[in-house]
């Protein structure tokens, strides 16, 4: 299979929400607390320029669980 930057990030996503749906099935037990616990990142830039203004707003929830997804897709992306 012929790798290319399309198929590390489709990877990357899909080791960071396999992370975060394994986070969420876990945050019922209370002595995995560290892993499931989240971090948010938000960035949201604007801008008026009179004739055309927008407002974007991209948020990331962050947790332990989230970063081994990712770290296993890489993984498994250079094991390809």
């Amino acid at each position: 299979m012929k790798k290319n930057g399309w198929i590390l990030l489709l990877f990357i996503l899909i080791g960071l929400l396999a992370g975060t749906l394994v986070a969420r099935w876990l945050t019922p037990v209370s002595g995995l607390s560290f892993l499931t616990k989240t971090s948010e990142v938000k960035w949201s830039p604007a801008a008026d320029l009179l004739v055309l203004s927008y407002d974007f707003t991209i948020r990331l929830k962050v947790s332990l669980l989230s970063i081994i997804g990712l770290v296993a897709a890489v993984w498994l992306y250079r094991k390809m």
